[in-house]
């Protein structure tokens, strides 16, 4: 197993609050990367590169939160159910 598949599977496995650091973290990239592209200092296949990369990195913040919004149901879902009957969720 690489490195990076053990940085992804012990991120996987991380509480929601390292996951919203990482959240965090892949705006912060996005947001250095559009300021690159506003620059207009990159050259076409530069900006092209970026552009891929962003693209990743929107993919991966997707898929965290994806993740998170799966946790938070199915806490949620413990937590109705404790509620007594026609106390649980209108959705």
């Amino acid at each position: 197993m690489s490195d990076e598949d053990a940085d992804t599977r012990a991120q996987e496995d991380a509480p929601g609050d390292l996951s919203l650091e990482r959240i965090d973290g892949l705006i912060s990239r996005l947001e250095r990367a559009a300021e690159q592209l506003r620059s207009g200092e990159l050259s076409a296949d530069a900006a092209a590169t970026v552009v891929e990369d962003c693209a990743a990195l929107a993919t991966e913040a997707r898929g965290e939160l994806e993740r998170l919004a799966r946790a938070d149901q199915s806490s949620i879902g413990d937590w109705s159910a404790s509620l007594p009957p026609g106390q649980g969720s209108l959705l």
